[in-house]
């Protein structure tokens, strides 16, 4: 299970650190509008983390009514989820700090 935790979020941060090199990119003078690769891996990744959270809800609610009896399970999903979370959303902050300082940058 552990494995599974850190194989997901090394999985996580490598599709992070691959979207922010290509703003990176385009901050250095590639084209202005990011390609739909890099929009598409963004989706993607916030797909994976809500599923993440949709999950660790699920099994959350399995143990609150019985079904699932192993906790363990239940709070390896819970912080895998909330790791997801925590990246995404350190990420924004990223891009949204990036974007104020290209907004601000005198023409």
């Amino acid at each position: 299970m552990a494995i599974d935790f850190m194989t997901g979020a090394a999985s996580h941060l490598q599709r992070f650190s691959q979207a922010e090199a290509r703003f990176k990119a385009v901050e250095a003078g590639s084209p202005a509008r990011p390609s739909g690769q890099v929009l598409e891996s963004f989706k993607h990744a916030l797909d994976n983390v809500a599923a993440t959270e949709s999950q660790a809800g699920a099994l959350s609610e399995a143990y609150e009514m019985g079904t699932e009896t192993d906790v363990a399970k239940v709070m390896m999903a819970r912080q895998k989820a909330s790791l997801a979370f925590e990246a995404t959303l350190q990420i924004r902050n990223k891009l949204l700090s990036a974007y104020k300082d290209i907004m601000s940058m005198p023409v």
